[in-house]
């Protein structure tokens, strides 16, 4: 698949400034520039971010209302319930307000759907049986904004509730005694892209404020909300750069019995945003999607080195049948596209066999794989449940808006779908929402790889990796740099872990420099030792053998013109 290259407008003048100003390299202040880090103080509290960038938690919608009733509860010994989601950000919420407030003397208990019963959010079942274990205060973490009609049921049975969220809230707000939401219309707060875990660290930095307590109270618990804010894929900027910045040094010297045995039992080498990404949230997440999310919150919570490490092992075996999952439902995927659906504008297929808790992620798979817009059900009896996933370019929320006929319900936003179709309607469903993508630009759209700068052999160097490091922790908003080298020759090509990847020796001159092409394997015979090629990739440190030296991580190569 072609894919376009596209570099940042230079601005030389700027990039020469940042340089002097920092004593740093002209490849760092390019990178900076490029992010749109323009003044002295926007690029102090980028790079070294301290506990004093936090913003004041009051300036959150309804945060005085909830922490005056929350305090009401602390002081009365009520019975309260923590309602939270089953991913990373839901269990993180969780582990961060009931800690918190067990050590104010509240006791509380926490409640999660369980995804393949429940599904997502508030459900007026698991309501009646909160009122029914006579819970007088429910606060939903990372859930709660859409839950309208299920707020109005428990104001209806006598429970009162308090939503804290971070997704987008509908016209109408919940009936709630305080909703604390930064995307709210009303919001004065200056940055309303938290996730849901740093929604609850304002709310206990808010109650701390009451309190008078010291700030290392609600501190301590960053590497907690760390692990959910990058696990949420929220953007990396602003107050969530501060939270991650801070939370992966505690994360490096983590108190939480059960996080610590988790990233032993990963084996992580390095702590950084990756070993959170790919290491800790697929174990966690893993829980949620088999229908185990009690056991991710134990994890947390325990304070017995042999319980945590007993529950990584499972977390472990979890991940690896998710894994399994995952890797049959992507054959099966691929054999229908091949089939019968490689030539369409999208990708919608379904089959009784495939997992929902799992789906969301051969979707993902699928539209980065064909760079087109999928949706992927399973039919259980007659209803069908599903979720897609989108590209840029593509609105897939607001395209299923105009495909309502056949739908039951769908939610989500432009690049991540949840639906609910009946088996019965499921082809006519497919063949309008085909016909639908048909009348749009999608088959215009390719994918653009965004170039910071060309670079050559002088930039091939462990001190030029290790100042881009300043730039970590690297995630949504804050990606890995990507840098363009030209007109190197391929000294050595070959195809590794089964045609998966992709590894090479390049050449530049007398330079020999290590390249791998992760899920590039493909293009193995399309290149001959000796060929000429321009590529683009990241700049990484290759430990092996006690030997370090600089490799490119691939995105993309081409033929030298």
């Amino acid at each position: 698949m072609n894919k376009k290259w596209e570099f940042y407008e230079k601005d030389d003048v700027e990039v020469k400034k940042i340089q002097k100003e920092l004593g740093v390299s002209k490849l760092l202040a390019t990178i900076i520039v490029n992010k749109g880090i323009k003044t002295k103080q926007e690029i102090d509290i980028f790079l070294n971010p301290t506990r004093k960038d936090f913003h004041d938690p009051y300036l959150m919608p309804d945060m005085k209302i909830a922490v005056e009733r929350i305090i009401k509860a602390i002081n009365n010994k009520e019975r309260v319930i923590i309602y939270g989601d089953y991913d990373v950000d839901g269990i993180t919420s969780i582990t961060v307000l009931k800690k918190f407030l067990s050590d104010r003397g509240l006791q509380v208990d926490s409640y999660i759907p369980n995804r393949l019963d429940e599904g997502y959010g508030l459900n007026k079942t698991a309501i009646e049986k909160i009122v029914k274990d006579k819970y007088e205060l429910m606060i939903t973490v990372d859930c709660g904004i859409s839950g309208i009609e299920e707020i109005e049921y428990a104001n209806s049975l006598g429970l009162e509730t308090i939503v804290t969220d971070h997704h987008e809230p509908a016209e109408i707000l919940p009936n709630a005694i305080a909703v604390v939401d930064a995307k709210r219309k009303d919001n004065k707060y200056p940055f309303n892209q938290l996730a849901g875990v740093g929604v609850v660290f304002k709310l206990i930095q808010a109650i701390s404020k009451v309190y008078n307590l010291e700030e290392k109270e609600y501190l301590k618990y960053l590497d907690i909300v760390c692990v959910g804010t990058i696990s949420d894929i929220v953007p990396l900027v602003d107050e969530n750069r501060v939270i991650a910045k801070l939370g992966l040094k505690l994360v490096e010297v983590t108190k939480n019995i059960g996080l610590r045995a988790l990233l032993n039992s990963i084996g992580c080498k390095k702590i950084d945003s990756s070993a959170i990404s790919f290491g800790v949230a697929p174990r966690i997440n893993a829980c949620g999607r088999m229908g185990y999310e009690q056991t991710a919150l134990k994890l947390f919570l325990t304070e017995n080195i042999v319980e945590a490490t007993e529950i990584s092992r499972k977390l472990n075996e979890y991940n690896k049948q998710r894994q399994d999952i995952e890797k049959k439902i992507f054959k099966e995927v691929l054999e229908k596209i091949e089939q019968s659906e490689k030539n369409k504008p999208c990708i919608v297929l379904a089959d009784e066999k495939w997992h929902h808790g799992v789906i969301g992620i051969v979707s993902s798979k699928v539209t980065e794989m064909y760079y087109k817009p999928s949706i992927l059900i399973c039919f259980e009896g007659e209803e069908g449940k599903g979720s897609g996933r989108s590209i840029p370019g593509f609105d897939l929320h607001d395209a299923l808006s105009k495909c309502t006929k056949y739908v039951d319900r769908f939610g989500g936003h432009s690049m991540a779908i949840g639906i609910n179709v009946k088996r019965e309607n499921f082809a006519k469903f497919k063949k309008d929402f085909e016909e639908y993508v048909s009348n749009t630009n999608v088959k215009e759209l390719v994918p653009v790889i965004k170039v910071d700068e060309e670079i050559t052999a002088k930039d091939i160097g462990i001190n030029i990796v290790d100042e881009l490091n300043m730039l970590e922790p690297f995630g949504e908003a804050n990606k890995m740099p990507i840098f363009m080298y030209k007109n190197l020759r391929i000294n050595s090509i070959r195809a590794i872990s089964e045609g998966k990847h992709l590894k090479l020796t390049l050449k530049d001159e007398n330079l020999i420099i290590d390249a791998i092409g992760f899920n590039m394997g493909y293009l193995v015979n399309d290149f001959l030792l000796g060929d000429k090629i321009d590529v683009i990739g990241n700049l990484e440190i290759n430990n092996f053998n006690g030997q370090k030296n600089v490799q490119i991580n691939l995105k993309d190569m081409r033929k030298s013109y």
